[in-house]
């Protein structure tokens, strides 16, 4: 009997570790959490008003929750991320049902041009576009509805913008 219940114990601890073996500690991308990484304040493009500094300030929230790079606020980094909001588009999502002319929800999408250069040697390692999307509920006030949703909004393309420089293919 006890070596049908050790047995049963060793399989269910090799099951046990077993899903863990995938994981690892530290930065996602393996690079050494010593390099340092300076974000310029953003450039916004578009109408649409305060955009610039959200999207700098949640991209500097979302390196920091990463861990990947240590954050630098001076001219001594290893790279530096510049960027400009190029585009802010807002599009009908779903209606009310009693009336197919009010809208009822918007996606509201934010496209910034994000580029990111090592210091020392100029090389550009990140250099594309990256959007960012949120839902907006209507309610009385679009405006005020739209300007609520701009931090969700600036989180989303901050947190797309940390997955490219962390576990990018540059």
């Amino acid at each position: 009997m006890r070596p049908r219940w050790s047995l049963l114990v060793a399989c269910i601890a090799a099951l046990g570790f077993s899903g863990c073996a995938g994981y690892r500690l530290g930065p996602g991308s393996g690079a050494a959490a010593k390099t340092s990484i300076q974000v310029s304040p953003f450039i916004n493009r578009t109408l649409a008003p305060r955009m610039g500094g959200d999207v700098t300030a949640a991209l500097r929230k979302s390196l920091q929750r990463d861990g990947t790079y240590q954050l630098a606020t001076r001219g001594d980094s290893d790279i530096v991320v510049t960027g400009e909001i190029t585009r802010y588009d807002r599009s009908e999502l779903s209606y009310r049902p009693s009336d197919i002319l009010t809208v009822l929800d918007y996606r509201v999408t934010m496209t910034a041009h994000v580029t990111a250069r090592e210091r020392r040697s100029g090389k550009t390692i990140l250099d594309r576009d990256v959007t960012g999307y949120t839902l907006v509920r209507t309610g009385s006030d679009l405006t005020s509805a739209e300007q609520r949703a701009l931090p969700l909004l600036a989180e989303d393309l901050a947190n797309n913008i940390t997955a490219l420089l962390v576990d990018g293919d540059w």
